[in-house]
């Protein structure tokens, strides 16, 4: 029995697996493009789908396709998405630029599907593409998935991420360490200052994410080849939008301007510039716990990281910091990926944007390692590290930078005077301003107290 079998497109006959879903056109893909050998991502295959079941949806309402090819093509589609899809789903993602061998890989793999069903043909083209471009459905499947991963998983990750490091600043609220700029010591402050300016620094960038989720949920859908809308009902990519937002509970809308957002890949770019800023966040916040967990004898020692695995193949007892580790090479990775995404975008000729494959996979391939590192850092490094505290209190009594409380009472130079003589003799700088200023110990320890010094407590 032949594993093989004879499949036609408008170029001619080519054999196809026996029992594969997918087409001639599909084959071609495959045939053209074996480059990478990765696939294109699964969430961009699911909302593909997803469009083209509320596609067949909307066609049905304006009687564009019958009533039972559209409940085929649907019923296909769903029975794709309740199991192992991407096994139908071969085609590289380096592929043609509008991402069209995506487009009728689903159409095919579809129509086979929604024959089988209806026990007549569906065709891939004059059905389930229907009133479709490759052109509009692929820049609209970019946004789809991109909002659902945002929506399902980063979202949900990074807004885990802050309540717990706010819950953790709580609990480390009595903790008071020394402060450093340039790496260098600098005046007190509290752990929970700390954390709290990590969340922070986070929540500004949620916001900012979320802001963008209007221009990502306005889809390219109706425009089809080049923004004009041939072929397409004029009501499709209304009827569309309305659909997919049934299918998925995600509110999607026709864009103002299907030109725009099929000839440019903006809303993308601007997503993933946001994810950049999102990725030095957490970089920044990764190399704080890995410089405050150092030593534990030779370094800062402040913080003692959850011990996860042996951290050396040669050295005993060694453990290292590898949730924070893993999470700052995360962060490189999305900065890598905002600048393919921005070298991409630029590829907008003239009415289309050529390539689309590459921005699908690194906009979804930064959503979900943001997401996924955000909660192992939550719940793997900040929620469960302690704090050293006799090692803050130690380094607290010997920083002669705390003699910048004495300033307003000593004059500049005089304060700068006793801070070296402390630094070089290694005494604590309570007794050195003892012994060159006028001021009483009494005095001495309430203005050089760190509690005071960091905002009086606050």
């Amino acid at each position: 029995m032949s594993n093989t079998r004879i499949e036609r497109d408008s170029m001619g006959e080519l054999l196809v697996p026996a029992d594969a879903l997918y087409g001639a056109q599909t084959q071609r893909a495959v045939n053209n493009f074996p480059i990478s050998h990765q696939r294109m991502p699964a969430p961009f295959i699911r909302a593909l789908i997803l469009a083209k079941a509320a596609a067949a949806k909307a066609n049905v309402d304006l009687k564009q396709i019958s009533e039972s090819q559209g409940k085929a093509i649907v019923d296909a589609a769903q029975g794709l998405l309740e199991g192992d899809f991407m096994q139908h789903f071969p085609v590289d993602i380096f592929q043609t630029g509008s991402g069209t061998s995506s487009n009728m890989n689903a159409n095919e793999v579809i129509a086979t599907l929604a024959s089988r069903l209806l026990g007549e043909p569906v065709n891939p083209n004059d059905h389930v593409n229907c009133g479709q471009s490759s052109n509009d459905i692929i820049p609209t499947t970019i946004h789809v998935s991109a909002a659902l991963v945002l929506h399902e998983q980063t979202l949900p990750a990074l807004l885990h991420l802050v309540e717990v490091i706010e819950r953790k600043a709580v609990e480390v609220h009595p903790f008071i360490k020394t402060g450093r700029t340039h790496l260098m010591d600098a005046m007190p402050v509290r752990m929970s200052q700390v954390l709290e300016g990590w969340a922070q620094q986070l929540k500004a960038n949620i916001a900012h994410l979320q802001g963008l989720l209007p221009s990502l949920q306005a889809l390219a859908q109706g425009g089809t080849a080049v923004g004009t809308g041939v072929n397409a009902h004029l009501e499709f990519a209304t009827r569309f939008s309305q659909q997919l937002s049934s299918l998925t509970q995600v509110r999607f809308t026709p864009g103002k301007n299907l030109f725009a957002l099929i000839g440019s890949q903006d809303t993308a770019v601007a997503v993933s510039g946001q994810l950049k800023a999102i990725a030095v966040s957490l970089m920044k916040i990764a190399n704080d716990l890995r410089w405050m967990n150092s030593g534990p004898l030779a370094g800062l020692g402040e913080i003692e990281l959850e011990g996860l695995q042996p951290g050396s193949s040669i050295m005993p007892g060694k453990v290292n910091p590898v949730i924070p580790e893993a999470t700052a090479m995360v962060a490189a990775q999305v900065i890598g990926n905002d600048s393919v995404i921005t070298v991409a975008g630029q590829s907008g000729n003239f009415e289309l944007n050529v390539m689309l494959p590459i921005i699908a996979q690194n906009l979804l391939s930064s959503l979900e390692l943001l997401a996924n590192s955000s909660r192992l850092l939550a719940d793997k490094a900040i929620a469960s590290f302690k704090v050293n505290e006799p090692k803050l209190k130690e380094a607290l009594a010997r920083n002669p930078i705390l003699v910048t409380a004495l300033n307003p009472i000593i004059g500049y130079q005089k304060a700068a005077e006793i801070a070296k003589k402390a630094y070089q003799q290694g005494r604590p700088v309570i007794d050195v301003a003892l012994e060159h200023t006028d001021l009483p110990r009494s005095q001495l320890e309430v203005l050089l107290d760190p509690e005071k010094l960091t905002a009086g407590g606050v």
